[in-house]
């Protein structure tokens, strides 16, 4: 049975993580409140912001970056998009 947990995403019960993303405090975090579906939609935005940003994942700036936009994303007040972005055509 999957274990499920409160998504603080979602606002209901969930599907979780099957093991926390980071050996952290904040990967704790988001192994006990977080849903398999928004980590999802959290790599995609990540994913973005990676592109929109022109980030290098491997340095320390763009690390730093990227953990206040998970804890923004999840925990804080939310993430707004890039100035610049423009939607994909579909």
């Amino acid at each position: 049975m999957a274990r499920t947990v409160f998504c603080v995403r979602h606002k209901q019960e969930m599907e979780g993580l099957d093991e926390p993303p980071f050996d952290t405090e904040l990967g704790q975090k988001i192994y006990a409140n977080v849903s398999r579906q928004a980590w999802g939609e959290w790599a995609e935005y990540q994913k973005m912001l990676l592109n929109e940003y022109r980030l290098q994942p491997w340095t320390r700036e763009a690390q730093e970056f990227l953990v206040e936009q998970m804890q923004r994303y999840f925990f804080g007040e939310g993430v707004e998009m890039p100035k610049e972005y423009v939607p994909p055509a579909q």
